[in-house]
């Protein structure tokens, strides 16, 4: 049995400082009109996972939820994660997983999304993690600019997704 790598799980809900030695990422994405529903049934059934380029995801991995675990590829690379936290509220709904043993970063990622009183939509992306494999640490900035990357594509993705009817 696989375990989380890092010990603050729920770091990416709290809101506080970031433990040392790791980097954080804050990106939000606003969605558009009317798009909300359709980008939270998108983002727990890993359909924007799914849409964005280089990402796998298996096609039996169930529906986000706390303890599911899904293994994510990248060309050659696996990354496992377990859902360690969900949020189901009224204008407010998401996830974050956390990176298992053979993760190339260690660390959490949340996908959240806000509706706002004008029924527009906002996605937002908090990633706080430090490398934990030779080649990421290898990578150094280059690391984090990709990271900035993958999740800039799949705010682009969540976002064809949430706008097609």
């Amino acid at each position: 049995m696989r375990n989380l790598t890092y010990n603050d799980v729920g770091m990416t809900a709290k809101g506080g400082p970031v433990p040392p030695g790791f980097h954080k990422l804050r990106l939000r994405t606003p969605l558009g009109l009317d798009t909300y529903d359709r980008a939270a049934e998108a983002l727990f059934t890993w359909k924007m996972h799914r849409a964005t380029p280089f990402i796998r995801v298996p096609a039996d991995t169930p529906r986000a939820a706390p303890c599911v675990r899904v293994s994510l590829r990248a060309g050659p690379l696996t990354a496992p994660c377990e859902v360690v936290w969900t949020v189901n509220e009224t204008h407010r709904t998401g996830f974050a997983y956390g990176t298992l043993t053979g993760h190339p970063e260690c660390g959490e990622e949340a996908f959240v999304l806000e509706r706002r009183p004008d029924d527009t939509a906002d996605f937002v992306i908090i990633a706080i993690s430090r490398s934990s494999a030779w080649y990421t640490t290898a990578l150094g900035p280059a690391g984090r600019w990709l990271q900035r990357a993958v999740a800039l594509q799949y705010a682009r993705s969540l976002k064809s997704l949430a706008r097609s009817r």
